[in-house]
């Protein structure tokens, strides 16, 4: 059984409930910040849901002090000469050699422009890292110690993607997500700072996207909210089981879980969608029932 420790924003922490069978194969505890670990995407594409940030490697967006590691939005008039609503504002990404270069230009993701048409430069300048070209692992337990930000259009995430999409394309392959929470206030709609999800990703193309089974959230008591004190978040997966957890790996502490000794996630998600498999094909067909999260799959936070 593998062990994943990582420190975000915080200390490295010791796992009080991993088994004697455990062998911890990464951890970070932030004294520096390993950019040949953490590679940091290049773009604006905003994930494909038209997000108003750009991605970059920069300093003041990402950095490390007193082992801690800061993931921090600036605002993007601080990086142009022009302000990103002005007529001819551009935010070009493509970069001039290995290191800089544009990770992505999926929704002209590597060149924005300002222009009489209501297309704007993105206003915010944020980082995403990840362990895509440098760590991946299948099956194990992660813990991260982070403190989630606090302020409107926040959307702080700590998340898994597959190596390689061995079932095809998202999310067939899936989608790991340990945590996302927003940074709005107590009692927003869909959820504020106060507020934890924990979602899986998983079906046979974009239009069949079975989360809605595989979704949980964890609210804590009025008055607090998880901006005002670090956290433990933890993923235990294996072959029979995949769930979440908040602060200790009990029953009390569990977030989202799936149960797969018996089941499998098309019997969990798709079938419970009323999907048919004789007018929709099943990529996980001959597969053992953790499929599609039976690969290798890395870390990302954003």
């Amino acid at each position: 059984m593998r062990l994943i420790q990582v420190a975000l924003f915080a200390f490295l922490l010791s796992c009080a409930a991993c088994l004697a069978s455990e062998v911890l194969t990464f951890s970070d505890d932030f004294n520096e910040l390993d950019t040949s670990v953490w590679k940091h995407e290049i773009t604006a594409a905003g994930g494909g849901n038209w997000e108003f940030q750009f991605y970059s490697n920069n300093r003041t967006t990402s950095f490390v002090r007193d082992s801690v590691l800061y993931v921090q939005p600036r605002t993007t008039s601080e990086r142009i000469s022009a302000d990103v609503d002005a007529p001819g504002a551009t935010l070009d990404l493509w970069g001039m050699d290995p290191p800089s270069l544009c990770t992505s230009n999926a929704y002209y993701g590597c060149y924005r422009s300002t222009d009489a048409a209501g297309h704007i430069v993105n206003p915010i300048a944020s980082a995403r890292l990840r362990t895509a070209e440098s760590f991946s692992f299948k099956y194990g337990r992660v813990e991260v110690r982070a403190k989630m930000p606090r302020g409107d259009w926040l959307w702080p995430a700590i998340w898994l993607l597959p190596e390689s999409q061995q079932y095809g394309s998202w999310p067939a392959s899936g989608e790991i997500d340990i945590i996302e929470s927003r940074g709005n206030a107590a009692g927003y709609s869909a959820g504020g700072v106060d507020t934890v999800a924990s979602t899986l990703h998983f079906g046979p193309d974009y239009a069949h996207n079975a989360y809605p089974q595989a979704h949980a959230a964890r609210t804590l008591p009025a008055g607090t909210d998880f901006a005002a004190d670090f956290h433990v978040f933890g993923l235990y997966w294996n072959e029979t089981t995949l769930y979440t957890y908040l602060d200790e790996d009990t029953p009390k502490g569990r977030i989202l879980t799936m149960n797969l000794a018996d089941q499998s996630f098309w019997s969990i998600g798709c079938a419970a969608q009323g999907w048919d498999k004789d007018n929709l094909y099943d990529p996980w067909t001959g597969r053992g029932n953790v499929a599609p999260f039976d690969g290798m799959f890395y870390l990302i936070l954003n």
